[in-house]
């Protein structure tokens, strides 16, 4: 959309006020709220606002804080959740004594990626199909003190809820590992989930389908159309908001966290991608699953630097719950064709326009703009090297004998390992002046000092379970 239609937008809906959302490095959404007339100005839009950069984690100190944050008019939308008619719009960050973007703006990086892929002359345009999974509970309950630590999520969809006598229980649970489409009674959610696609409907997300998850405790995903790698994870973003609002509306709460609940599955994120140029899918061709030597090289990239983006691709501790053995989950670094025991999967699908592959790592706990940006720096790093991936592995890794398992290179078991691998493997992710050296390390150092350390100083609550008597 251009500035005319966003002020023809705001017009037709007696818009009251315009927000202003930007996701910061760590992937939190942020926002900040004018006055519908700021649209009548065409400079709110060329010079854009300014903020206070220190107060966002990660990123000022207090002597250098001035910032400003231009709206991209070609990402408005409506906010369905709010009381008075709001447009919303992305912006990026802008150092306001050079013009420059900010080389710690997520967006920002996202934009570069995408300008280092044309200078490469690989591609034009890099698609991206994100699927992220979420929980939907009745309840959450946490608390950690130097004296005390839990937690309590609540779902009636949940097998332990079978025994509450609350006035309200009919049976109708779902086993774990049984969430995978089941219907009504037993899918509590599917109206809930109903709406939040109209929501996102309503704030211009194309959605393809809906359907309850493989776990219970309300594990639930929305599929949605794929698109260009900063539209993509814009609606990353947009997803997020609309079902946590929708949840909240109804007295629920949405979660991405992966792994809000043992013994069952976790939430991730599998992204489809393929680079284009020229309006020709590069992926495509005669080679394994009909792919081109492109994207094999490609997969080459990813596989090579796997274990270094898993800083951005899967940056929470709670991440590494996930990735772990009996859970569906990838914890090999190979690739195959429709195999999703393998980290990249090479899907069946109908032409070539629809030729990619599925980097099934990820999960939504960090910025979508830097995860995208990371495995689409990976697959440039590939393409450019030719970094052969080897054979494919067309086998059932989970189901492999220990003596073969042990030759396919695994994903990191810790988010500490991942941040390590990242300091000693990032000089792709520098090339170009993609990624800044400065923020890569300020990125490390940060999750260390404030995720890391803290998890390792404090006692878990089963370590009482098994040490109280020793």
């Amino acid at each position: 959309m251009s500035i005319a239609d966003v002020q023809k937008l705001a017009q037709e809906n007696d818009v009251k006020f315009v927000d202003i959302m930007f996701g910061d490095v760590f992937g939190t959404l942020q926002h900040v709220t004018f006055p519908a007339n700021v649209l009548e100005n065409e400079d709110f839009f060329e010079d854009g606002v300014a903020f206070d950069g220190s107060s966002i984690r990660g990123w000022k100190s207090i002597d250098k804080s001035d910032m400003k944050i231009v709206p991209d008019p070609t990402s408005v939308f409506l906010d369905p959740f709010r009381d008075y008619p709001t447009v919303c719009m992305f912006g990026d960050v802008f150092e306001p004594r050079t013009g420059q973007r900010y080389e710690r703006d997520a967006r920002s990086i996202a934009w570069k990626v995408l300008q280092y892929l044309k200078e490469t002359g690989i591609g034009d345009i890099a698609y991206f199909g994100a699927e992220p999974e979420f929980f939907v509970l009745d309840g959450v309950r946490y608390g950690s003190e130097p004296q005390q630590a839990f937690y309590s999520v609540e779902s009636s969809e949940s097998p332990y809820s079978a025994a509450d006598d609350d006035g309200f229980n009919l049976g109708h649970k779902i086993k774990h590992k049984h969430g995978y489409f089941p219907t009504t009674p037993q899918d509590t959610l599917m109206d809930l989930r109903c709406e939040m696609m109209l929501n996102m409907e309503g704030m211009g997300i194309i959605p393809e389908l809906h359907h309850h998850e493989v776990a219970t405790f309300g594990q639930c995903e929305i599929g949605m159309q794929f698109d260009a790698l900063i539209q993509a994870a814009d609606n990353v973003h947009k997803l997020k908001h609309a079902v946590k609002n929708t949840a909240f509306q109804h007295g629920k709460t949405a979660t991405f966290m992966p792994k809000p609940v043992f013994g069952d599955n976790g939430s991730g994120m599998h992204c489809h991608t393929s680079i284009w140029k020229d309006g020709k899918n590069m992926f495509a061709g005669d080679g394994y699953g009909n792919m081109s030597q492109t994207a094999i090289y490609a997969i080459g990239g990813i596989l090579r630097h796997g274990r270094a983006i898993q800083a951005f691709t899967n940056p929470s501790a709670n991440s590494y719950r996930r990735l772990v053995p009996g859970y569906e989950a990838p914890v090999n670094l190979a690739y195959s064709a429709t195999n999703r025991s393998a980290t990249i999967r090479i899907p069946h699908v109908n032409g070539d326009a629809a030729r990619r592959f599925e980097f099934r790592c990820p999960d939504a706990s960090g910025s979508p703009y830097l995860a995208f940006s990371a495995i689409l720096m990976a697959m440039i790093d590939g393409i450019k090297n030719q970094i052969d991936p080897g054979q494919p592995m067309d086998k059932n890794i989970y189901d492999l004998p220990p003596e073969e398992l042990a030759e396919i290179p695994s994903t990191c078991g810790s988010l500490e390992e991942a941040l390590n691998e990242l300091e000693n493997d990032s000089d792709w992710l520098t090339a170009g002046d993609v990624f800044d050296k400065d923020f890569v390390d300020t990125y490390i150092d940060y999750k260390r000092e404030t995720e890391v350390l803290p998890l390792k100083l404090r006692p878990n609550p089963y370590e009482f379970h098994l040490y109280y008597d020793c």
